[in-house]
């Protein structure tokens, strides 16, 4: 028999079995919800499923849905059958989706039963996948899908190594097809420790989805709040109002998001958001594009000021800058300083490193957060790499104060 490692899921559930792991409220539904003594018995018998299947260690498994309990389960059950997990953006043309699961060469897709008949559609041009599995609903009749109840394996630990697992994320860039960035770990437990420690994160917490999981940052940030073993509090599909009535519900405290949810909320009517308590937001992590200053001017009246903190970061490089809230008025426009155990270096078009404030330099990072490749592109990481630093082509200049701003992209420059 293997010798494996135990998984988070696996050790919260046995410190913690009956605390809540994850839970699913969507409006005009009965809510849902799993403990991690629960979760670790679904996630167990979702990866036996697979292991049933035949899959090989580091096969890629693709998830195809909006947020669900299923979705995240899934995430944690390939991890434990030590295989790739790759998200499926659920807003792709059917052109798309296509190419995507034949470039990450996914084995076995699992789906909401809500893109079953999308997935029908466009199986005669898939090149490797064995099985579709649907959940929440019925296979369509004649498919060749099965559904979740006859693919589920029993609820023993799989044995299985976890060294083969990871993430594959499709990224678009500027530039040609998507391209799937792999990642077999996580940040160092140093790196990570420090941005948990710097941001104030607590096992006490309770994370709320801000996003569709299949980005890298609400997922991240909510695999970051399993590894804490908070609760997770997900939101099926974004709406504004509703976002405001599970964070009140649940005295939700930390999240994740981009510019555009939050300035639908900021933007709803004042008694409409006079009806909710957001005192309990402690951590609100903005990203995935640039936070305009009338937007965080806008949220610090509605939420904690000191809940707003901004990083820097991608797909590819994990967190690299991060902005405190005490900063966020006075360095518009700026995402910060390094993060903890990350370094950044300017580099100018001929190599040489920029030092000087206000120059602008392509900016690029040495840490553990760094993903691994591009896959079946090694040469577009390689590219992208310079002797151990690593870039997506940002351009950036430093303040006086040591403080980064992004100005220019330099894919996008003439």
């Amino acid at each position: 028999m293997t010798d494996v490692t135990p998984d988070l899921i696996t050790a919260h559930a046995a410190a913690n079995p009956d605390k809540i792991a994850i839970i699913d409220d969507r409006p005009g539904q009965q809510p849902r919800q799993i403990t991690f003594a629960e979760l670790d018995q679904y996630t167990n018998r979702i990866a036996n499923g697979l292991l049933d299947l035949g899959v090989e260690p580091g096969d890629k498994v693709m998830w195809l849905g909006q947020n669900s309990l299923e979705v995240m389960s899934f995430s944690h059950a390939a991890r434990k059958a030590g295989l790739i997990s790759v998200p499926l953006n659920y807003r792709l043309t059917d052109e798309e989706s296509v190419y995507v699961v034949n470039n990450s060469d996914s084995v076995v897709i699992w789906a909401d039963a809500e893109f079953a008949h999308m997935l029908d559609r466009i199986k005669g041009h898939f090149e490797n996948v064995r099985k579709v599995v649907i959940f929440g609903g019925e296979p369509v009749a004649g498919s060749g899908q099965i559904s979740e109840a006859d693919f589920l394996g029993d609820a023993s630990p799989p044995q299985r190594d976890q060294s083969t697992s990871g993430t594959m994320i499709y990224t678009s860039g500027t530039t040609g097809n998507p391209k799937g960035a792999v990642r077999h770990r996580t940040a160092s437990n140093e790196q990570s420790a420090g941005l948990l420690q710097l941001i104030g994160y607590g096992p006490g917490d309770v994370y709320i989805t801000c996003g569709p999981l299949y980005h890298s940052g609400p997922g991240g940030f909510a695999n970051i709040a399993h590894v804490l073993g908070n609760t997770i509090v997900l939101q099926h599909k974004f709406d504004a109002e509703d976002w405001l009535r599970l964070i009140d519900k649940y005295k939700c405290s930390s999240t994740f998001s981009a510019p555009t949810p939050i300035r639908m909320v900021v933007n709803l009517p004042a008694e409409v958001k006079a009806k909710y308590d957001t005192s309990s937001m402690k951590i609100l992590v903005a990203n995935a594009a640039p936070w305009p200053f009338a937007l965080k001017q806008a949220y610090i009246e509605d939420f904690p000021p000191e809940s707003l903190w901004e990083v820097y970061g991608s797909t590819e490089m994990g967190v690299n800058c991060v902005l405190a809230p005490e900063d966020q008025m006075r360095k518009p426009g700026s995402c910060g300083k390094p993060a903890p155990l990350v370094e950044v270096k300017l580099f100018d078009e001929d190599g040489n490193e920029v030092t000087e404030v206000g120059q602008p330099g392509e900016l690029f990072v040495r840490a553990s957060s760094v993903f691994d490749t591009y896959y079946k592109a090694d040469e577009k990481y390689a590219a992208d790499d310079r002797d151990g630093w690593h870039t997506v082509g940002d351009i950036a200049y430093r303040d006086d104060e040591g403080y980064l701003f992004i100005c220019d992209r330099k894919k996008d420059m003439i």
